[in-house]
């Protein structure tokens, strides 16, 4: 697979992986990125002209998508609206976005016969109990609770059918939480440095208590490496390093870190159906294609998110503004 085709590969966790592959193996990397608030060619500056290739567009555009497929080996389609809180207020972008442009993928491997790799997340399952001792696995049925995690449970059970129906080789993974450089300042971990930086007292929806289990982006790069050439098609992998924080003490760490009193955020109005816990048992990919994570400290992994995001201010500070004018007409 030397020719790898990656959707939304200027997003956070999509350029990420593109940065992965260009440092871990010879292959080159076309990115199709519709660039959306959330993409910024930036986030591939440096990597090495005569190996990436990127072409601004939308995949849902079928003619381009199947040009861009005929001169791929493989594709990983990280595309997607992925904002809870976005899709609150306007879902259509999502149902386009996830469902619509899924399809259109899933059509064009279908045409071509290429190895395609899904990302997903784990919000498709729903949430846990904060004193539930289970984690999502593999079998864990879909229970998605909000236009984006429903829009990306559509999206999975597409691939599962074009693989059943069509015999598309396709594979799913299910990752936990990202954190780490590239990610849009309207995420939690992002905003709450970048607010710090500023001068601004962070933010903290409801009492904090919900769970979320962290992963790097970097260790989920290199997780899905190790699907697309280990796993087993028609197969789906759960993606975790065993990181599960409740917000409260992520703002707390965060704020400890960067010199901070631990109590100087403000509690806001808790989102609308937030879910509780995720959490995530990815021992099959373990177990049966020998990955693990290399960040499996989170305080180290915060810390050196932290020190990205200080020293990349140009990256992000063109966002900062805008996100925050949003937040603050909502009163968060």
């Amino acid at each position: 697979m030397q020719r790898l085709l990656v959707t939304g590969g200027a997003g956070f966790i999509g350029s990420n992986f593109v940065h992965h592959v260009i440092e871990n193996t010879d292959a080159h990397v076309t990115v199709l990125d519709k660039l959306t608030y959330a993409g910024n060619e930036a986030s591939l500056a440096g990597l090495p002209t005569d190996r990436l290739r990127f072409v601004h567009g939308d995949i849902v555009d079928a003619e381009l998508v199947d040009g861009l497929f005929a001169d791929a080996d493989a594709v990983v389609h990280y595309a997607a609206e992925s904002h809870n809180d976005n899709s609150l207020h306007d879902p259509r972008p999502f149902l386009d976005t996830n469902i619509i442009g899924t399809y259109t993928l899933l059509e064009a491997a279908r045409r071509h016969d290429r190895r395609f790799h899904h990302i997903s997340t784990d919000e498709v399952y729903g949430d846990l109990e904060l004193d539930d001792p289970d984690r999502f696995t593999e079998s864990t049925p879909y229970n998605p609770s909000s236009p984006y995690s429903s829009t990306k449970a559509g999206s999975d059970l597409l691939v599962r059918a074009w693989v059943r129906s069509f015999g598309v080789q396709a594979t799913i993974s299910n990752c936990s939480n990202n954190y780490g450089p590239y990610q849009h300042v309207e995420k939690f971990i992002p905003r709450q440095i970048t607010n710090v930086i500023r001068g601004i007292r962070p933010k903290l929806y409801g009492a904090g208590l919900n769970v979320r289990d962290w992963i790097h982006a970097d260790d989920h790069s290199s997780a899905v490496l190790t699907i697309l050439g280990k796993g087993e098609i028609g197969e789906t992998y759960l993606i975790g390093a065993d990181g599960e924080k409740d917000n409260k003490s992520v703002v707390e760490l965060i704020l400890t870190q960067m010199g901070q009193p631990a109590d100087a955020y403000d509690h806001v109005t808790d989102r609308a159906g937030h879910d509780l816990r995720y959490a995530i048992d990815s021992s099959k990919l373990r177990a049966d294609l020998g990955w693990k994570p290399k960040f499996s400290d989170f305080e180290s992994g915060l810390a050196s998110t932290i020190a990205w995001y200080r020293d990349n201010e140009q990256w992000w500070a063109p966002s900062k503004d805008a996100t925050e004018s949003f937040y603050a007409s909502k009163g968060q």
